[in-house]
């Protein structure tokens, strides 16, 4: 679809590396790198009819995303591929051709030239009138050369009609020899200097669509992809903060993220829309241009051009335009990784300890640092209840997430890995020391991933915790591993390099996040809660998995040797699962469910956030700063109180037995 709705993190990295070259493919390096990744992947070892369908899908969507190059009648034998096409896919596959997809980029570069020619007839044609965005939302493709053309001009007018707010007419120039420069470097892209060159740049985008066809995480890079890629693995990255979604008519921030500049600095908000950066527009620009002007040395300033919707009291929207300036700085900072807040009730604290990522380097960790402020609070105050909240935190380091949750378990297994070869290995908690046992919530919404979805659902399978927040995470159960090690940075592969979903990980009941996520106990819908996010919403996610549950660990992935030797120092302590909360979760259920109801600002917030895309901006409009947290807090101390009175009962009992 025209409308490529692509998340970036603009944690804009420090250098940039321009695709200078193909990648040095050949046919039989293609099919030798698509069998490497067959055989490593969880579910498909070889390329059935299903795979090869996804993959001119994805074909398609490489060359001629926006839909304005093919005609569908050139195009209709590989839309709604044939049983003879596809099998004569696979027979050019054991051959090492790809002949199917070389007739498409054929037709592909005879589209550019054709696109081409209409640029220049549509140049100075009237714009269209009242397009809107969504309007580019799951087109079909185009019948005839004229209906190209009219897409062409509307698209054009959406990107002018943000241009022209700019005000300047060297700018809009600017804007427009900047639209045209970028189709024609994508084109000069696809259209390599001379044939062998066109053909390793089309193998490039055979190794892209087929690897992306297997699931939403596997993924081929070519060389100066992967150079990016481990960059930002490293975390070597400066920029604002903030994550955009290209609109065609500028990029809307989506999120802020914790601690970055462009959230301290208190001048953006969620839902502007950037239009200029440093004077210069960017709409018309790819999202990667715009990161590459956004991005710059730490200390730097950069000057942006936003516009902002704002709604009057009798219900009109209008945009302004406005100008901040931010500094630049490394984003992936200590105080972002984790914090803790203490809110007063009764004679004690219940704390929020909000955890970012899951992370280890030599000074600190995940676990260390909660461990340490967990003990803290506890030795200055009486420690009620604990909110862990996971909320917008991706996942990070697998065996943080384990030691994360042997901080409020004893031993016992966390996670258990499926590979492949369908070989199980569990992970364990062998620390049988609890750092906190009293009551425990974990706050999660949408954007909770990975390693965030192991803790919530590990922590609930052991009746250990509830979950709170929206109805469930994001539904990322898969690991990857990549072909590249940060290590060897400087040895990129002239052919490129793969990343691939090896297997599926669980928690203890068996159960995999796996595209559903973790649930809810208790549903505290916040400002995700309507938004298409989560492995549910991927082009062809894998399917939800599920093994035997392993409360009662038999060791059984440990060799032999060792086994014995394990199961004395193991077995003892492991963690019971727990009944606690059955008790009150229904009380505690209805009691939200009444506050909520009665909240006449949230039930207003529950009506906004289903018409439109929310922001921060409409929270703060209804005077809910953050409705989870907030609600998470009640729900702790009704969990409290319901405690403390059923041991006052439980006391009064024993008193009249005597």
């Amino acid at each position: 679809m025209i409308l490529r709705v692509l998340f970036i993190n603009l944690l804009i990295i420090a250098t940039c590396v321009l695709e200078a070259k193909p990648p040095e493919l050949t046919n039989k390096e293609t099919k030798r790198k698509i069998e490497e990744i067959l055989k490593a992947h969880v579910s498909y070892k070889t390329l059935n009819h299903e795979i090869l369908k996804r993959s001119l899908v994805n074909f398609f969507d490489e060359l001629d995303s926006t839909k304005t190059y093919f005609i569908e009648n050139e195009i209709v034998k590989w839309i709604d591929p044939s049983e003879q096409t596809l099998n004569q896919m696979q027979q050019d596959f054991q051959n090492e051709s790809f002949s199917q997809y070389e007739k498409i980029y054929d037709i592909m570069i005879s589209a550019i030239k054709r696109r081409s020619d209409l640029e220049k007839k549509t140049a100075h044609s009237p714009l269209a009138e009242k397009v809107s965005v969504t309007e580019f939302k799951d087109l079909t493709w185009a019948k005839s050369p004229n209906e190209l053309k009219d897409r062409i001009i509307q698209l054009r007018s959406l990107q002018l009609e943000a241009a022209e707010t700019l005000n300047d007419e060297e700018i809009q120039e600017q804007f427009l020899q900047k639209i045209a420069k970028r189709r024609t470097n994508r084109e000069s892209e696809i259209n390599a200097g001379n044939k062998k060159d066109r053909h390793k740049q089309m193998l490039s985008f055979v190794l892209k669509s087929l690897t992306a066809s297997l699931d939403a995480h596997t993924s081929y890079f070519t060389p100066a992809e992967a150079n990016q890629f481990m960059i930002q693995v490293q975390q070597r990255l400066f920029g604002i903060g903030a994550q955009l979604r290209d609109d065609l008519n500028g990029f809307t921030i989506v999120r802020l993220l914790d601690g970055g500049p462009a959230l301290l600095s208190n001048k953006i908000k969620t839902g502007d829309r950037i239009i200029a950066v440093n004077d210069e527009a960017v709409v018309g620009l790819d999202i990667i241009e715009a990161v590459d002007l956004i991005r710059g040395p730490r200390g730097s300033k950069i000057h942006l051009t936003l516009l902002r919707e704002h709604q009057e009291e009798d219900g009109e929207k209008h945009q302004e335009k406005v100008s901040v300036d931010i500094v630049r700085d490394e984003i992936v900072l200590k105080e972002t990784r984790f914090e803790t807040n203490l809110e007063p009730y009764g004679e004690g604290v219940i704390a929020h300890i909000h955890l970012f990522s899951f992370y280890q380097d030599p000074n600190s960790s995940s676990t260390k640092d909660i461990k340490e402020a967990i003990e803290k609070i506890q030795k200055e105050n009486k420690l009620l209840g604990v909110i862990l909240d996971l909320r917008n935190n991706a996942g990070g380091i697998l065996p943080q997430a384990v030691s994360v949750t042997g901080l409020f378990i004893s031993k016992g297994i966390v996670a258990s890995i499926k590979d492949s070869a369908g070989k199980v290995q569990h992970l364990r908690n062998f620390d049988g020391s609890i750092t906190y046992n009293g009551p425990l919530f974990v706050l999660t919404n949408r954007a909770s991933a990975s390693a965030a979805e192991i803790v919530a659902q590990a922590l609930q399978d052991y009746g250990r915790a509830i979950i709170i927040g929206d109805t469930h995470t994001y539904g990322k159960g898969s690991y990857q591993s990549f072909t590249l090690e940060s290590t060897n940075l400087n040895k990129i592969n002239p052919q490129g390099e793969y990343k691939v979903t090896r297997g599926i990980y669980y928690t203890v009941s068996g159960k995999s996040p796996q595209l559903h996520g973790a649930k809810a106990d208790i549903v505290v819908p916040g400002i995700l809660s309507e938004l298409d996010i989560g492995e549910s919403f991927a082009k062809f996610p894998l399917d939800p998995d599920q093994i035997s549950e392993n409360f009662d660990d038999d060791l059984t992935d440990v060799h032999p040797l060792h086994r014995g030797k394990m199961k004395r120092l193991y077995k003892n302590n492991l963690q019971p699962k727990l009944a606690f909360y059955d008790a009150y979760l229904p009380n505690l259920m209805e009691n939200s469910e009444k506050r909520l109801a009665a909240n006449s600002n949230f039930q207003n917030f529950l009506t906004e956030i289903k018409k439109s895309e929310p922001s921060i901006e409409t929270m703060e409009s209804f005077g809910q700063n953050d409705i989870q947290l907030e609600e998470a807090y009640a729900i702790m101390k009704d969990m409290i109180f319901l405690t403390n009175e059923s041991e006052a009962y439980q006391e009064t009992e024993a008193v009249s037995a005597r």
